[in-house]
């Protein structure tokens, strides 16, 4: 949720921020309405139980004549404290309906414009030239026997996949890459569920518009999650964390599970834009002052992860009306698909500021000691099919076999290239 204060303060800032998005802004005067439909309820409430005390008061000094008076007004007051307790319940709950429904108020900084108005911040590496037709990932992954499409359908449907052999190993060794540098980096590692709460998933900014993308089991109330973010913030749901020594970070290991609703047609073929892919999940928790300087640090190390994998990409500030819910700011990474030549969203990190912490009540002591609303972050570090498929077809070879990055090799045996038919060697252990 935002700041109820910011929107009492601020309002045009915050139909500015519904404009740029081409979300609603009459749900701020809406907002507003509920807002003070709920605090004039809440003095109604006040005002009437102050009366009901001096009633009561005034039973015990009643003489016996004013007695059956004075037990009248306190019993109608008491009919009156309840009758307004239920009307700020219902106050209570309109107001709430109504703020889950305005998402995160954009940054300043993000540029205007839609899908196809992203800014291109940099550009990292040289796209790759080849003296071949370059294959795409699904028939390198199918002659290398890492990759087969068919199967997949034929067990689970379309958008699902078997990663087999090498395309296995190359699961395992882009999750352990991932997770030792995030390690190294101060995250402490995490296997995050997969099912969720509804309230994670409405805490994180999931639901709403956002419905057709998730998967539900509605039998037992639970919600497949589309990334280890909504286990990871769900986790301090409700809590005060310790901030002193800076942000709290979390590498989550899950697999998640999109509906890829109103998709169809883009990315159809092989294993970019699939039903279910395993992902290295960065969140953190930090105070809302540092957020700013956090999302940077989540973004550099994204970059590195990438310049690990030698894949050249290019970073990109997305605009207003592509963000999420939750997100103020949001900067992709997008990385060279040789035989779409274009680049494709490998990564994304967002500063979510306090939108979150606020609707899973996720707080910090200050200096005084007094509990603040904290701010909380993610970033991709590696969603693993679609980076199996960006490596296999950017390290391609005319001979079918595909050039493995020199990070990757302990974990793939120290082995330099990938070849059909090539006999599978276990990963090299740590000295």
């Amino acid at each position: 949720m935002i700041d109820l204060r910011l929107v009492r303060e601020h309002p045009d800032v915050v139909r500015a921020s519904q404009r740029a998005r081409g979300a609603d802004e009459s749900l701020v005067d809406a907002l507003l309405a509920a807002d003070a439909a709920r605090r004039d309820a809440v003095k109604r409430g006040d005002d009437l139980r102050a009366e009901q005390k001096s009633a009561s008061q005034a039973v015990k000094k009643a003489t016996p004549e004013e007695r059956p008076a004075v037990l009248e007004r306190a019993k109608a007051l008491a009919a009156a404290v309840k009758e307004a307790e239920e009307a700020q319940r219902a106050a209570d709950a309109a107001l709430r309906e109504v703020h889950l429904r305005i998402p995160n108020v954009v940054a300043d900084e993000v540029p205007p414009g839609g899908e196809d108005d992203a800014v291109t911040l940099r550009t990292v590496g040289e796209v790759p030239t080849y003296d071949f037709e370059p294959r795409d990932h699904i028939e390198i992954g199918e002659k290398l026997g890492a990759i087969d499409m068919e199967r997949g359908a034929k067990v689970s449907g379309s958008r699902f996949y078997f990663l087999t052999g090498p395309g296995a190993l190359l699961e395992f060794a882009l999750a352990q890459l991932a997770i030792s540098r995030a390690v190294a980096a101060g995250f402490t590692p995490v296997v995050a569920p997969a099912l969720v709460k509804p309230s994670a998933m409405e805490g994180t900014g999931f639901l709403g518009e956002h419905d057709e993308e998730v998967y539900r089991i509605e039998r037992d109330d639970l919600y497949l999650v589309g990334t280890s973010e909504v286990a990871l913030a769900g986790m301090h749901a409700n809590e005060v964390l310790d901030l002193a020594a800076g942000p709290k970070r979390y590498a989550g290991w899950s697999s998640c599970f999109r509906r890829e609703a109103g998709s169809y047609g883009k990315d159809t073929r092989g294993i970019v834009r699939v039903h279910w892919f395993d992902k290295v999940e960065m969140f953190s928790f930090c105070r809302p002052e540092d957020a700013a300087a956090e999302h940077l640090r989540l973004l550099a190390w994204e970059e590195e992860f990438l310049q690990a994998l030698e894949l050249p990409y290019r970073v990109v500030d997305i605009a207003a009306g592509d963000l999420g819910t939750s997100a103020t700011r949001k900067y992709d990474i997008e990385a060279w698909f040789p035989t779409q030549g274009t680049y494709r969203e490998l990564t994304s990190t967002s500063d979510c500021t306090t939108f979150q912490a606020r609707r899973l009540t996720i707080r910090y002591r200050d200096e005084d000691g007094k509990n603040q609303t904290a701010a909380t972050l993610n970033g991709t570090l590696c969603a693993i099919a679609r980076t199996i498929a960006c490596l296999l077809e950017v390290h391609q070879r005319a001979d079918g076999s595909v050039h493995v990055p020199v990070a990757l090799r302990p974990w793939l045996g120290g082995v330099k290239l990938l070849t059909p038919g090539m006999t599978l060697v276990p990963p090299v252990p740590a000295a």
